[in-house]
């Protein structure tokens, strides 16, 4: 079983940045797609941002121009890059990952994951 275990969260003033990764231990094959997840208290958990292994990627729309998703196959990492912070993005953010391929508008979804990490919580203030 794959297992993800994120870091790189913590607290920050809006407008500023932080960097999300993502460790991935345990096989995965060589077809698979990654994504990153929030979750506010009380909330739904949404798709980000989401990438898979030709690289294609897909964004919500509410991040799109302040967050990049990327993977470094080598170090079995996935990273979450966020600048421009806003309060609206104060939530908890789980790496997941799923086996296969799915259609590129699936990739927010968070139905077509199978595997998820634990969380790393990422608060912003005013």
């Amino acid at each position: 079983q794959v297992q993800l275990v994120e870091s790189g969260g913590g607290s920050v003033q809006a407008g500023g940045s932080l960097r999300l990764s993502c460790a991935r231990y345990g096989y995965i094959g060589f077809v698979y797609y990654m994504g990153w997840f929030r979750q506010a208290p009380g909330g739904e958990r949404e798709g980000v941002a989401a990438i898979d292994t030709n690289g294609k990627t897909n964004y919500t729309d509410s991040v799109k121009g302040r967050f990049t998703i990327s993977q470094d196959n080598a170090k079995n990492t996935l990273a979450l890059q966020m600048n421009d912070l806003k309060p609206e993005d104060t939530a908890m953010y789980y790496c997941a990952f799923g086996y296969g391929t799915r259609p590129w508008f699936d990739y927010l979804n968070r139905g077509s994951y199978n595997r998820w990490g634990q969380g790393t919580q990422v608060t912003v203030s005013s």
